[in-house]
């Protein structure tokens, strides 16, 4: 019998879940609800947003997480990944924290914890205070210990019924995209100048770990955007220009805390990191899990010319892409590599978990369900890449798709679907497209296995 492409081989116990991001869905907020973030900065730039929209209303989810909360139960997940935005918890990134939106969060898990669905909250996805960043945001080593206050303010209300936490959301996309070429916020354009970011959110995520457990979190980590850096041509330029990427969109962020140690960055020309005494065994020893978000591979030229960036990031030949077009390509079995070439790396890896995977398609603004085939394709052939490297080895525990809705997608504004649920942006209807209902079936049917299997023992 011909393998369905649509039923990947699923290793026995790989835990489910389904994320989101506060600034991404939340929307509207109740009068009185506090904090100015650097989106909200970002967003009133002209030309910053495709589309020229704000996030408000997106899916209006602070009025309404019951609504979110049944669709992720009605998955059957293991775990829902949200984010707790610093700036509605502490609005100026110092002082105590906001009661209404600690209140909010505190309610959300109890929702979630009575459907049946484990909290896996995220301290930190991009919801910088605007006063944090104007005080110089990650290019200071002080917003460590502030990011450390703001753990310990939410630890205080959330962790007693909170084990497991991840910390910062994708660094490398604050560091390269925020602060390097300036495309997110806080819209910077340092170019290398902004590798003092990388040091600083290790550093964060060190401090508010170390919180973390004190009030009795069972495991903390960080989730990272990684890719699979391909070169262009089979040329030493090209493979030189491909290493020095992989080193800043990877190797940097993974190292400190996989290894103990930065890569050498002196001798490639580059800023050193603002590391002191006893910062790397902080960080180095700060992680329970690691967690990766994977969307596609990144091909990579040597410029031709000479100028402050030796490499160029251009379409990979011969693949599939999604709706952002060459910008996002499809390549399934590059999540394998990557997996299998950072255990390689570090054989004594800890636990991996995907923290996001998906993808987007264009499909309309209103509909009463969306065939969306082209997702399931997608997941579908990036959970067995998953699947070979868990039989390779690579010890990986977790798969969360992104995103459990349809939301407002930072810079791409509306433009951008990644959905398992269509949402009508104007009057806040939820619809399951295909993929959730994929998706369901999928973690039912795999659960029935782990079931079996243990049974037959």
């Amino acid at each position: 019998m011909t393998p369905d492409p649509r039923r990947p081989s699923v290793p026995v116990g790989l835990r489910w879940a389904a994320a989101t991001s506060a600034f991404q869905i939340e929307g509207s907020r109740p009068t009185g609800a506090s904090g100015r973030s650097i989106w909200d900065d970002f967003l009133e730039r002209p030309g910053a947003i495709v589309d020229g929209t704000t996030a408000d209303p997106a899916c209006d989810s602070f009025r309404r997480p019951e609504a979110d909360v049944e669709l992720a139960a009605g998955l059957g997940i293991d775990r829902y990944r949200f984010s707790i935005p610093w700036a509605r918890v502490q609005p100026d990134g110092i002082g105590p924290g906001d009661r209404m939106a600690l209140d909010h969060y505190s309610r959300l898990v109890d929702l979630l914890l009575d459907a049946g669905v484990a909290p896996f909250p995220t301290l930190f996805h991009w919801e910088m205070p605007s006063m944090v960043e104007a005080n110089g945001g990650w290019l200071e080593r002080d917003t460590a210990e502030r990011f450390a206050d703001y753990a310990a303010i939410v630890a205080d209300r959330l962790a007693d019924r909170v084990t497991d936490w991840y910390t910062l959301n994708e660094p490398a996309m604050t560091t390269l995209q925020g602060y390097a070429v300036g495309s997110l916020a806080p819209g910077r354009q340092l170019l290398f100048d902004a590798l003092p970011t990388v040091h600083h959110q290790l550093l964060a995520h060190a401090r508010a770990a170390s919180v973390l457990r004190a009030h009795g979190a069972a495991r903390v980590g960080l989730t990272n955007n990684h890719t699979r850096v391909l070169p262009l041509h089979d040329t030493a330029e090209d493979r030189q220009a491909a290493g020095l990427y992989d080193l800043l969109h990877n190797r940097v962020f993974s190292e400190p805390l996989l290894a103990g140690a930065y890569p050498e960055l002196e001798a490639l020309g580059l800023p050193a990191m603002p590391v002191h005494d006893g910062d790397l065994e902080v960080i180095g020893g700060s992680i329970d899990f690691y967690g990766i978000n994977f969307y596609n591979p990144t091909t990579v030229t040597a410029a031709p010319e000479a100028g402050p960036i030796p490499f160029d990031l251009v379409p990979t030949p011969g693949v599939p892409v999604t709706g952002f077009g060459p910008e996002w390509p499809i390549l399934p079995e590059a999540l394998c590599d990557l997996l299998i070439d950072l255990h390689r790396r570090h054989p004594d890896l800890p636990p991996v978990v995907i923290g996001e995977n998906g993808a987007s398609f264009p499909e309309p603004s209103r509909a009463a369900r969306v065939e969306d085939t082209e997702r399931i394709a997608y997941l579908a052939g990036h959970i067995a890449a998953l699947s070979e490297a868990m039989d390779a080895g690579v010890p990986v525990e977790e798969y969360t798709v992104w995103s459990l809705l349809d939301n407002w997608e930072w810079a791409d504004g509306y433009t951008q679907r990644f959905g398992l649920v269509h949402v009508d942006f104007e009057t806040g209807e939820r619809t399951p497209k295909a993929s959730y209902h994929w998706y369901r079936d999928l973690i039912a049917s795999t659960r029935a296995e782990t079931t079996a299997t243990a049974a037959g023992r």
